[in-house]
């Protein structure tokens, strides 16, 4: 089957909106016979095929429960919790129980082997559980003709606004296929951030490169950058819904705006200006390839040095070898790569670097190896991802002369063994730290802050202090992270996703604590966080989370039960707080009711004490009668 074209020319149908079937599908009922190619459909027509699978007329159409996987990158995350948040707005549900699902979503990745088997072995379940399945992602887009994605529904990178059509012909069992590309997907589609504090931003699409073994550029495609002015807007809304971190992703943020006509400093620059002054919402800058920041390199550090901006940066070496970076053809020289890192390193105060490692690429000798082992051994990165080599369909380094496995294998063996000699965080007990707090760890126990250099800090402390900032005292060190001990909660107030949070903030008064400098803050840190980075997420919205227009929202006794509900619970947070906050000597008040509580609360008073009269009232006539 032929890829999918939109089905309006000029920039396809509006997010959520819903297209007469007639007018937006064409059939073409499943034969016996293996389907041909189909070539005559028109570029506007929305095409899809009747599936094996049935269609189940009991359930109302919107409602069914959706099981979403997400294989990848923060940006592959980003796409998948802007599909999350248009299926939801339409009223589907999720569940992270893929057995009780109607459907499953897989959102792909296509860098590396691994990922992709773990897709194919996703796929091979759904089917043999005999459930509806839509492909999204980096596989299908770059791989449309993959075996393993006959028979299945596919979404490509650029039709994400899109997902809710593909979802609802596939429940129907029709086979869907969207893959052409389009113009970018809006930024203001509705979006379930996995991490509610935490705003994944793509800034661009695609690359200017041409490495020899990437697969993603067949995915993602050339590059593809929004405007300053969109990305600017889209920083003001997620402020002003409480997000406390923002991560910019792409697949080369060093690369931004080449095809606009501007640059990364100048909207770094307009990004900044947009931060709350008093530090409670930081900036992340996203992963960059050496070639294209080299001749910005001070105003990226000017950047890097602003106190609500991490003092942190990923950029991938690959090889210590000049020999194997041409091969790669990746466009820099290992001097340049120390270039990048000497400079932002004596500009930027406790400024930390991630770098990545390809183990055993096409051709390393034993002593291109050897000069990869010295610049991590010289630099002692406390964060590095080591890869072994795989070679991806269809890109110039599959078709190269390998490398032993048996070589590759050792080779990443000898290399992790040399970075996990590290230990980057000694000498940082005691060190006062501020830290801003976006998540629990994995233990259950500890809360997980980030210093300015983006050093994992681990506290202990209630959930109320998730979305805050905390100046902290470093009791213990490990090898990935820090522990802390917090000695003054900033922006308490802040951590209410309703506040909206800006230039005048809320949070700057007598009696919250609110410090950020104008000047750049020197960071003790030596070192960033751990060295592991995951290569697959999922995203789950729970399905007893209610949306905002909910009818249920409407009924007063359900109201009255989920107040009851919520305020034992709130009762129980506020109870941890308060003892938290007297052993920090800190204050912490309740929220009061507001109008409407107390105009239902006037109400119901008034009723019962209407019953209790009538009740009265009757019983004395009654007396009176005998």
């Amino acid at each position: 089957m032929e890829d999918i074209e939109d089905l309006l020319a000029a920039g396809g149908s509006p997010p959520g909106f819903r297209l007469p079937l007639t007018a937006a599908v064409g059939v073409n009922p499943k034969r016996k016979k293996k389907n041909k190619t189909i070539n005559s459909l028109p570029k506007s027509t929305f095409f899809y095929q009747d599936s094996v699978n049935s269609y189940d007329t009991t359930k109302i159409p919107g409602t069914e429960t959706i099981y979403m996987k997400t294989f990848g990158c923060s940006h592959n995350q980003s796409d998948s919790e802007y599909m999350a948040g248009q299926l939801s707005a339409f009223g589907y549900n999720f569940s992270d129980n893929p057995d009780e699902a109607d459907l499953w979503l897989i959102n792909t990745c296509t860098v590396k082997s691994p990922s992709q088997s773990a897709m194919e072995t996703l796929i091979a379940k759904c089917r043999n559980g005999n459930k509806p399945l839509v492909v999204a992602g980096c596989v299908p887009q770059g791989s449309r003709d993959l075996k393993e994605l006959e028979g299945v529904s596919v979404v490509g990178v650029q039709q994400i606004d899109r997902v809710v059509e593909v979802v609802e012909e596939t429940l129907k069992g029709h086979e869907v296929r969207l893959l052409t590309r389009k113009t970018l997907p809006a930024l203001d589609l509705p979006k379930v951030r996995k991490n509610k504090f935490v705003e994944i931003l793509p800034i661009n699409v695609g690359c200017l490169g041409a490495c020899t073994y990437c697969k993603t550029k067949h995915a993602r495609g050339h590059l593809g950058s929004y405007t300053v002015e969109s990305l600017v807007g889209r920083v003001r809304n997620v402020i002003a819904d409480g997000v406390r971190e923002i991560w910019l992703s792409s697949e080369d943020t060093g690369a931004y705006g080449r095809d606009l006509g501007v640059n990364l400093p100048i909207l770094l620059n307009a990004l900044v200006a947009e931060l709350p002054s008093d530090g409670s919402t930081m900036l992340r800058i996203g992963m960059t390839n050496p070639p294209y920041i080299l001749e910005h390199l001070k105003e990226i550090a000017e950047v890097l040095r602003h106190p609500c901006v991490y003092s942190f940066l990923h950029v991938p070496v690959q090889s210590g070898s000049d020999t194997i970076l041409s091969t790669m053809n990746r466009e820099y020289t290992v001097g340049e790569f120390r270039t990048v890192v000497d400079t932002l390193t004596e500009m930027v105060p406790g400024m930390q670097i991630a770098t990545d490692i390809i183990c055993g690429f096409p051709g390393e000798t034993d002593e291109d190896f050897e000069q990869t082992v010295n610049l991590i051994k010289e630099y002692k990165f406390a964060q590095v991802h080591i890869s072994q080599f795989y070679p991806r369909p269809g890109t110039p380094a599959a078709r190269m002369k390998k490398v032993p496995s048996t070589v590759v294998k050792k080779r990443s063996r000898e290399l992790t063994s040399v970075f996990e000699s590290f230990t980057p965080y000694v000498g940082m007990e005691g060190k006062v730290e501020r830290i801003w707090i976006t998540e629990i760890a994995t233990d259950g126990t500890h809360l997980v802050g980030h210093m300015k250099g983006y050093v994992q800090v681990l506290v202990v402390g209630p959930e109320s202090m998730l979305g805050t900032s905390a100046i902290v005292k470093i009791t213990s060190v490990g090898r990935w992270s820090v522990f802390g001990e917090v000695i003054e909660i900033l922006n308490r107030c802040s951590a209410s996703s309703e506040l909206q949070v800006g230039k005048d903030s809320p949070c700057s008064n007598s009696s919250e604590t609110c410090v950020c400098s104008k000047e750049p803050e020197p960071c003790a840190c030596e070192m960033t966080s751990s060295c592991g980075h995951t290569e697959e997420k999922i995203v789950s919205v729970p399905r007893n989370d209610p949306m905002p227009n909910e009818h249920s929202s409407q009924n007063l006794i359900g109201w009255l039960l989920r107040k009851r509900k919520n305020s034992s619970h709130k009762k129980m947070e506020n109870e941890t707080t308060l003892e938290y906050d007297q052993k920090l000597g800190t204050s912490h008040h309740g929220c009061n009711w507001g109008l409407v509580d107390k105009a239902l609360f006037g109400g119901i008073s008034v009723s019962l004490m209407t019953i209790i009269a009538l009740f009265l009232y009757l019983g004395s006539r009654s007396l009176s009668s005998k």
